[in-house]
């Protein structure tokens, strides 16, 4: 509105600004001395204000503009190849430079987790990018007549956004065609039935049983998260399949304690090639590291014991007692479980495991009931001669019915001969494991809590999961994991409908 005010007052005044002192009236006497002055007067402050208001309304204009850009739309679209020399699937190859150029510009991450070259060469190509430019030097003498893949994974992206371009693959052939043949299937963990998307799948042309655990494979193809794999440009041929954590960069099986699998026959690869399935296991639990100190194991000069419970009783699970020495000298008499009446509980107890260090008790507990371990320190001593300090006397109880929840599952293609355990993992570890013996289980004894079901095929019929044996050909026990998980509620009908 100022600026609008100043426009008014100026405009009659305006034709006299550029001679408001040369214009002949003026110079020749025809305004007075007075009006000439106040003419003057008049167009100075109109023009002093007129510039003070333009000035004002320029400047606050500018800063309202000052800001973030708003940048657009963002960019979502992957890179993309538009020239490459030598062509993708060029055949006749003989050189070891590749120049991949893409219509923007591109960088590569995490290549050394990504990149596959098949048949895997002895030394790995050198990767660079540059701008929009991808370059490959192959530093290993390429075989006659093969087709060779380079696989890039989700290394490939734009700078700008990291914008992925997924499974970028280039081919190419020494000979004078390109193989067009293909190997797909998918690796489980066999104790889980899950998938382990770090396993790697190796391909033999070797099929002898020894080439797994010698030498490198001929070809590679990653797990992905839904345990499939897939091998392209293949010849026809036979073939040995494996996978295999890789533990120690070998590429080869080099350990039982690798998560290892493999085929117990060969694959033919062929138009109608196989769809197998394969089962991971470690034939045997990682080691310790052998560095480690061993170091005498001091004795106390106290012989002190703590026992498991936590709050009640399980009417599932042993009562405990942990000493914190071995124990040298052991009378089960000096140990009496009884009721609230004194009455002495014969059954279940008490056991001394391996290490003398722990002495439990797993009677058949009555639920809601109470009772009292009495231990006398004459006859329990530990390797040092140390003893009990004092009798003492322990009293708990064992939970209630209603602690528990009740838990019916239906199970539909139930198959007996398989031998199927009902396994019910909770916080990662083994809670409870059921052998199955019809098609329908009901228990009422399950702490509440959310729990993994799992169906173990116990072959062997021992009650747990059994590893395989590579150099046996033992394939390792299978089991599945419900996708669904099971909360239980305490004094809770928990019932579902499962289908194996």
């Amino acid at each position: 509105m100022p600026a609008i005010f100043a426009f008014l007052y100026m405009t009659p005044l305006l034709p006299l600004m550029p001679f408001a002192y040369l214009h002949p009236k003026i110079t020749s006497g025809f305004y007075k001395p007075g009006q000439l002055q106040l003419m003057k007067n008049k167009i100075l402050t109109g023009l002093a204000l007129f510039i003070t208001l333009y000035i004002s309304i320029s400047f606050n204009s500018g800063c309202a503009q000052i800001g973030s850009p708003t940048g657009g739309i963002k960019d979502t679209l992957a890179p993309v190849l538009v020239r490459a020399a030598p062509a993708v699937k060029a055949i006749n190859f003989s050189g070891n430079r590749i120049t991949l150029t893409f219509d923007e510009y591109v960088t590569l991450q995490e290549l050394q987790n990504n990149l596959l070259v098949s048949p895997l060469p002895k030394i790995t190509p050198t990767v660079t990018s540059n701008l929009k430019t991808v370059s490959i030097r192959l530093r290993d003498t390429l075989l006659p007549n093969t087709t060779y893949s380079i696989q890039f994974g989700d290394a490939i992206r734009d700078i700008n956004e990291a914008n992925i371009i997924p499974d970028f693959t280039y081919v190419f052939s020494t000979g004078r065609t390109i193989d067009s043949l293909g190997l797909q299937g998918k690796v489980l963990l066999a104790e889980t039935g899950l998938v382990d998307s770090t396993l790697s799948v190796l391909l033999y042309r070797n099929i002898i049983d020894t080439a797994v655990q010698k030498f490198k494979p001929d070809y590679m193809a990653k797990v992905k998260g839904d345990g499939s794999f897939m091998f392209n440009n293949l010849a026809a041929g036979d073939f040995k399949l494996y996978a295999l954590k890789d533990g120690d960069g070998s590429k080869n099986y080099s350990s039982k304690a690798e998560i290892f699998a493999f085929l117990d026959s060969v694959v033919i690869v062929s138009a109608v090639s196989p769809q197998p399935t394969l089962y991971a296991f470690a034939e045997e639990p990682p080691k310790e590291n052998k560095t480690i100190r061993i170091l005498k194991v001091a004795f106390e000069k106290r012989l002190r014991y703590s026992s498991n419970l936590s709050g009640t009783q399980d009417l599932q699970k042993k009562f405990e007692l942990n000493f914190n020495n071995p124990l040298k000298i052991i009378d089960t008499s000096a140990l009496v479980l009884t009721d609230t009446n004194y009455n002495r509980i014969s059954s279940g107890g008490p056991m001394v495991d391996s290490t003398k260090k722990i002495i439990s008790y797993n009677p058949k507990w009555i639920a809601g009931s109470a009772y009292r371990l009495i231990v006398s320190p004459a006859m329990l001593e530990d390797s040092a001669g140390n003893k009990l300090v004092k009798a003492d006397t322990i009293n708990f109880s064992v939970k209630t019915i209603m602690e528990y929840g009740r838990v019916v599952l239906r199970f539909k293609n139930y198959d007996q001969s398989k031998n199927p355990v009902l396994q019910f993992i909770g916080n990662g570890k083994l809670q409870y494991a059921f052998p199955l013996t019809n098609a329908e289980f009901s228990n009422t004894l399950i702490l509440p809590g959310e729990y993994e079901l799992r169906i173990l095929f116990d072959m062997n019929k021992d009650g747990v999961w059994t590893a395989g044996n590579y150099l046996k050909k033992l394939q390792p026990e299978k089991a599945i994991t419900l996708p669904q998980k099971l909360p239980i509620k305490a004094d809770w009908d928990n019932e579902r409908d499962i289908t194996l």
